[in-house]
């Protein structure tokens, strides 16, 4: 199968590395076009003031001097020379659950991959300090075997999360849906040698629905969260009510 990686870690991350490798050893056809540096939370955005351009690393892997988006739009609209069959980004080091699929570069390169009509998996480790990304890519082959075997009838994306832990340890898979974070800590303020005054973006909040059926309890579990995600922002229930105020 042929699969266009990238991520939202850089092209020289050790997630992607891994990915790349077990895929590539399961025989599947592998082009890495990923950013030149990190650019978490970079969500959905595509550079549009300036050219970008394309490097060769000595791994193989090309790299672009813009968002995880830029990667994919730019592999998928004219680098590649066939289209993919599917796109992956990732392994992210790190969760991807509930509210941080809005801001998340990981998630929105594989987004990018199912607007443009292309089959996408967004995968991140959650990590806790083993780094376990040989478990993260086992998952990882294992769904693209499946894909393979059994075909969407139309494109898919699916967000995957997957425990740090050895893949004997992996209590299953379980399709979730996401749950919600609390409200992310207070911005940090710091001065700087010049005594002004500079701002931190505060951590993320723990999460504050991590009941049952949700990505945040099936990782807590062991188990492997898949989530299908939809890009319609469409708030069909509201559509009404807005009528109504517009007095339509």
């Amino acid at each position: 199968m042929r699969i266009l990686l990238s991520n939202d870690d850089g092209y020289f991350a050790p997630g992607l590395a891994a990915l790349a490798a077990a895929l590539t050893e399961a025989g599947h056809q592998i082009t890495v076009v990923a950013p030149e540096r990190d650019r978490s939370g970079a969500s959905n955005s595509l550079t549009l003031d300036r050219p970008l351009m394309v490097r060769h690393a000595p791994s193989g892997f090309q790299y672009v001097n813009g968002t995880p988006t830029d990667c994919v739009h730019l592999a998928v609209t004219g680098l590649l020379p066939e289209l993919p069959e599917m796109v992956i980004s990732g392994i992210n080091h790190g969760a991807n659950m509930g509210d941080d699929t809005v801001y998340s570069g990981t998630v929105a390169a594989a987004t990018e991959g199912f607007l443009l009509g292309i089959p996408s998996i967004a995968v991140s480790l959650v990590s806790s300090g083993q780094d376990r990304f040989d478990t993260a890519a086992a998952v990882v082959v294992d769904l693209v075997r499946r894909f393979a075997a059994q075909p969407f009838q139309q494109p898919m994306l699916l967000n995957v999360n997957v425990p740090d832990v050895p893949h004997e340890v992996v209590a299953g898979i379980e399709v979730t849906r996401l749950g919600r974070r609390h409200k992310a800590q207070d911005t940090v303020k710091t001065v700087n040698p010049r005594n002004q005054t500079m701002y931190w973006v505060g951590a993320a909040g723990t999460a504050q629905d991590a009941g049952p059926g949700t990505d945040f309890q099936a990782v807590s579990h062991n188990r492997v969260s898949v989530t299908p995600l939809q890009i319609d922002l469409t708030h069909y229930p509201q559509m009404a009510a807005v009528g109504d105020w517009l007095g339509k």
